[in-house]
């Protein structure tokens, strides 16, 4: 599971810039916000390069995680 969804609400991002910044598709990003599929571990640093965050804070950790 990630958070990109989470990081670009709280960097006032939308979905269709990093979709052009990633030369990845809207369907895609949108995709990886929802958690329906997961980037790869090479896209996902790419994205928290972009996003300029740790590629951790991208994932969340599913031992403090509250289920």
């Amino acid at each position: 599971m990630n958070r990109i969804k989470e990081i670009l609400k709280e960097k006032g991002i939308t979905q269709t810039w990093l979709a052009d910044k990633t030369n990845k598709s809207y369907t895609t990003i949108n995709e990886y916000a929802r958690n329906v599929r997961q980037p790869s571990v090479e896209d996902l640093y790419e994205i928290a390069d972009i996003l300029q965050v740790q590629a951790t804070d991208l994932l969340v950790n599913k031992k403090t995680k509250n289920d």
